[in-house]
């Protein structure tokens, strides 16, 4: 029987001074009352915050040095990530291109690619989306049908794209998708990834409201789209591995559990203010959240350590992600309890209002990236081996 692979660890002298370099500049950069506070993964959408982190060399961290990157770690990412999602930064145009697209692109593309995309992304200019899910798929992603068909247009080899993506975080405001599509019978060699140009003709790109209003979802429709094979990213077929890569990174970051930090950070402060800091019941609940951070905290670095020695920890992963988004949605309900109502997302009191759309927002945190029924199928297996 197979175990799980993660190591007790921690940050070293060095990390810890990055760490408080990015503290004392955010503290800068960021002053309380001066930014719009996000919540995790899906912050803001400010590009200038973005170009600045790009300047201060904290995007494409880990990509390599001759493409604009910082040949750094993926723990010295996490270092960056964690004080950015502490604070509710304003990351959402950067974060998939950062997280994702960037560290795939290096891994698989060309020189040629490598080139066009890796220095934009480490300088905050370019925003990317993922196309994965599929309507009527569900949460099987290698069951998805959009296909893309060889071709050839005005002389150029290529693909024509035909089909549907759903929940595309952030596509309406992305410069690329980097989809998956099949590109054969086989279930898993039978797929391929692309990097598609939001503006390509036959691309219909619609916003989904979400139950707070916000537009973050989408979905986008492929009407004889043509990409040229030269934004083909990995071979034919590979598509479902690179894939997989792609989810380590956004399964087993921090993000996983820091959605609900700044709400939390603000609950805190109040409460330590008032006389309700000597309730037993808040003393439990402060303790019993603080350690599992901690922990959350531990496994995430663990996961960096074995992206940094080569390894694909993607059990490790699935286990991160659905433990912590468990307990993203635990530490709001306990908050909401603590204030003794439902908050009201008008209120004037900026800890209420962004505490009403935490509310509103929980029921995502455990399906983004994987539902839970899929992780404890994708963790079980490997377990039985």
């Amino acid at each position: 029987m197979s175990t799980i692979g993660l190591q007790a660890t921690e940050l070293t002298a060095a990390e810890r001074e990055l760490q408080a370099e990015v503290r004392a500049w955010l503290d800068e950069r960021l002053p309380e009352g001066g930014y719009p506070i996000g919540l995790g993964m899906v912050g803001h959408v400010d590009p200038e915050f973005s170009r600045d982190l790009g300047a201060k060399g904290w995007l494409g961290m880990a990509l390599p040095q001759e493409y604009g990157g910082g040949g750094r770690t993926a723990v010295e990412r996490l270092v960056v990530v964690e004080e950015l999602l502490a604070r509710g930064a304003p990351v959402g145009h950067h974060w998939i291109a950062d997280r994702q697209s960037g560290p795939s692109i290096a891994l698989h593309g060309t020189p040629a690619q490598k080139q066009e995309f890796l220095p934009r992304i480490a300088s905050g200019e370019l925003c990317f989306a993922i196309g994965m899910s599929e309507p009527d798929s569900g949460s099987d992603l290698a069951s998805i049908r959009s296909k893309a068909e060889p071709t050839e247009r005005d002389g150029v080899s290529g693909w024509v794209i035909n089909g549907s993506k759903i929940w595309t975080s952030g596509a309406h405001i992305a410069d690329y998708i980097l989809g998956l599509f099949r590109t054969g019978n086989d279930k898993h060699a039978g797929l391929t990834q692309f990097i598609i140009d939001r503006e390509t003709e036959g691309l219909r790109i619609d916003p989904i409201p979400f139950i707070d209003g916000e537009l973050h979802f989408c979905l986008l429709t492929f009407e004889d789209v043509f990409v040229p094979d030269s934004r083909r990213l990995g071979e034919v077929g590979w598509g479902w591995m690179q894939n997989q890569g792609e989810l380590v990174l956004e399964r087993g970051g921090v993000d996983r559990w820091m959605s609900a930090m700044p709400v939390l950070e603000r609950w805190v402060q109040r409460e330590l203010a008032t006389d309700a800091a000597a309730d037993a019941r808040l003393k439990d609940d402060l303790a019993g959240i603080t350690s599992r951070c901690w922990a959350f905290h531990g496994m995430s670095l663990a996961v960096a350590r074995m992206v940094d020695a080569g390894e694909l920890p993607k059990t490790e992963a699935a286990l991160v992600k659905d433990m912590a988004t468990r307990f993203e949605q635990e530490c709001i309900e306990i908050v909401v309890r603590h204030l003794g109502r439902m908050p009201d997302p008008t209120s004037e009191d900026p800890f209420e209002a962004l505490l009403a759309t935490a509310v509103l927002s929980k029921p995502s945190w455990t399906i983004r990236g994987g539902t839970t029924e899929i992780l404890h199928n994708l963790i079980a297996k490997e377990l039985r081996r």
